[in-house]
């Protein structure tokens, strides 16, 4: 499908900025947590009151964190498709705040665990509402971008908490130093919270509960220009009517069998659960782990490990801003190959310099570069992948729910990437890198045979992809384009 891009300064561009703005600070929470732990588990006052100067019990509190993820991966579908997209962020954003401020205000191990725990249900929660929001509201010419953009919006709260921690461990005294980059990850929600009174609902969940007119109101608004006659809004109407269900299993909380019932709907799922894999199973946490690498590599000075860890934000901010404009360009499949290749590569080289270093810190810091590299390459695809793809490749019936279960299998694989890396680290050194080489390569091979390219396709255009017997095939397929929309 040919795609007009409009100016990106035209009325309908400049209306939709904000509002898509809204729905990235939901990303911009998420950035918060894994960064803000990874620091504050060096600051001694921290290890002093939780006793986090242990491996196996550093890796609990981070993991319990993931904990409250999978918990809340049964609710944040049902809830995304019931409330609406809206109102899913709406109570998600409430949960998050609580989460936060139990967590800020810790003075025993079992205040940080029971904060811990709220704050990790409430993050997963935001994911089916607001990625579901973005993809939906998205100009589709844009959309590649746009998401991908959402994605990198982790990176706010990522550096606001890294080098906030970086800042305070020096020049303040007692627990602040770590109370306050805590607290900080409360701001987004409180943004969202503020404005998204404000937001009009996704036109697809608007047609899906039959509430038509309002959807088509929305998309002449933001899509078209303002012109009822528009061809794209003509034609999103057209399509949402053939692919969308108003009595399909969203409108059941309890249902989820769009997501296994077919073969196409298997097919999806299987994606969606090797992103969540690969991209979580592909080095060990470096947001949590950092220090700890850094004090395996002989680097011993709690300043120096908070700026490295400080320093992984900017590098992988980079990556996902150079990244965002190549995704619409060249592809997701070629994309994520190269990427994956670039990544084990690193990886490699990571564990030589590992195996290396004893005696050599000089070694130890050439391993450590090479994580940057890896983080750059990872955030140059991956990054926004992680949100565009699965959202692009689940049917909008089963969109909600498809990412609340992609929620659920990340956390599980994180929890155990995260509960495992310290203790691994720790006992094993170069070993425990070389599962990562080997998952990162497999990861190449089930791309190349199994992913569909979703560049140039509409939504509702993917669906039929799904449908055919073969549906890589069809999808390298150059197809003769449906609609063309010339600006005159």
């Amino acid at each position: 499908m040919a795609k007009h891009k409009p100016n990106p300064l035209s009325t309908s561009m400049l209306l939709l900025y904000p509002i898509l703005l809204v729905a990235f600070m939901n990303s911009a929470a998420n950035g918060f947590d894994g960064n803000t732990f990874g620091g504050v588990s060096a600051i001694a006052d921290f290890q002093a009151r939780f006793g986090t100067n242990v491996a196996a019990s550093d890796g609990f509190l981070a993991a319990i964190y993931i904990l409250g993820n999978v918990i809340g991966s049964f609710v944040a579908g049902p809830a995304a498709d019931w409330l609406g997209r809206k109102r899913g962020m709406i109570l998600a954003n409430i949960i998050v705040l609580i989460g936060t401020i139990v967590q800020a205000a810790a003075m025993q191990r079992r205040d940080m665990i029971a904060g811990r725990v709220v704050l990790g249900i409430g993050s997963v929660m935001l994911g089916p509402s607001a990625t579901s929001y973005v993809v939906e509201m998205s100009y589709p010419a844009y959309r590649g971008t746009i998401v991908g953009l959402y994605n990198g919006c982790y990176f706010i709260g990522a550096i606001v908490s890294t080098w906030l921690e970086y800042g305070l461990v020096d020049d303040t005294k007692g627990e602040i130093n770590w109370r306050i980059p805590m607290a900080m990850q409360g701001i987004p929600c409180i943004i969202v919270l503020a404005f998204v009174w404000f937001l009009p609902e996704s036109p697809r969940w608007l047609m899906a509960r039959g509430r038509e007119e309002e959807a088509k109101r929305i998309l002449i608004k933001y899509h078209g220009e303002g012109d009822p006659d528009n061809e794209l809004v003509q034609l999103e109407m057209e399509e949402m009517h053939e692919a969308i269900d108003t009595a399909g299993s969203d409108t059941r909380w309890w249902d989820y069998r769009e997501l296994f019932n077919t073969r196409g709907a298997r097919h999806r799922m299987f994606l969606v659960l090797c992103v969540g894999f690969f991209g979580q199973i592909d080095l060990p946490p470096t947001s949590y782990y950092m220090p700890l690498m850094a004090q395996t590599a002989g680097i011993v000075s709690t300043k120096q490990q908070l700026l490295m860890n400080a320093l992984q934000s900017p590098v992988m901010t980079i990556g996902t801003l150079l990244g965002v404009h190549t995704i619409d360009k060249y592809g997701r499949r070629p994309m994520l190959i190269v990427s994956s290749a670039v990544c084990s590569l690193c990886v490699l080289i990571i564990i030589i310099c590992s195996l290396k270093q004893e005696g050599h810190p000089s070694v130890g810091l050439a391993g450590i570069s090479f994580v940057y590299v890896f983080l750059f390459a990872f955030a140059f695809v991956w990054t926004p992948m992680q949100a565009l793809y699965p959202s692009e490749v689940l049917a909008y019936n089963a969109r909600a729910k498809g990412l609340g279960m992609s929620g659920l299998w990340i956390n599980i694989v994180s929890f155990i990437n995260t509960y495992a890396a310290p203790v691994g680290i720790t006992n094993s050194g170069w070993k425990f890198y070389f599962l990562y080489f080997v998952i990162d390569v497999v990861g190449i091979i089930t791309i190349y045979f199994f992913f569909i390219e979703t560049k140039d396709r509409s939504l509702e255009e993917i669906d039929e992809i799904f449908a055919d017997p073969h549906p890589v095939r069809t999808s390298l397929r150059k197809q003769k384009i449906s609609v063309a929309i010339e600006k005159s």
